[in-house]
This record gives structure tokens, C-alpha cells and sequence, in this order.
């Protein structure tokens, strides 16, 4: 399982330990991922997802994992948060079309 996010995209990034000597190392700075589980509001249903912190309070923010998923770019979304993208956008489109 690779360690990016599920909805954001962010992976893991390289940079250097420096020591007191000024030698530097290469390591990595691993993004901080955690398994959640997500309600739709649209769809009725939970949703399993591996997302990093940062992006957890985001949704906090935004006010939904539905309203994220809508606003998000798709390049960046994992291809099983495409997909619950992409059903609720057809739930949208049905539920603007009955009204």
C-alpha cells in the first residue's frame, strides 16, 4: 500500500537530516495517514478511506467528505475516491433534476 492520500495526494516528500557538524543525510518525511471511515451525506452510505490529518480537518472545514469531493480537482483523488466523486455527482444530478 503506498503512502499517499487518498484524497489529497500528498506523498512522501525527500529532504536532508542535518547534523551538528552540518553533514547532511537524505531521508524522508512520510505524510501522516490515517484510516477513516467517512459518511456521505448524499448517498446515505460510509465510505473506508486512508486520508492524511491535514486532510481530515479540511473536511471538517469544508463541511463534508461530499462537498470536498466536489471541489477537488480529479488528477489529485485516488481512483475509489473517484468514484464515490462520481456517484455523487449522478445522486446530484438526479435529486437537481427531480426538482
Amino acid at each position: 500500500m503506498s503512502r499517499r492520500c487518498e484524497l489529497t495526494g500528498i506523498g512522501p516528500m525527500v529532504g536532508h537530516n542535518v547534523s551538528h557538524s552540518n553533514i547532511k543525510t537524505k531521508r524522508r518525511f512520510l505524510p501522516a495517514l490515517s484510516p477513516v471511515t467517512l459518511q456521505s451525506d448524499s448517498l446515505g452510505q460510509t465510505f473506508k478511506l486512508r486520508i492524511s490529518n491535514a486532510a481530515l480537518r479540511t473536511l471538517d472545514y469544508k463541511g463534508g467528505l461530499d462537498v470536498f469531493l466536489l471541489g477537488s480537482k480529479d488528477e489529485l483523488l485516488s481512483p475509489r475516491a473517484l468514484k464515490i466523486k462520481r456517484q455523487v455527482k449522478a445522486k446530484a444530478a438526479t435529486q437537481a433534476a427531480a426538482a
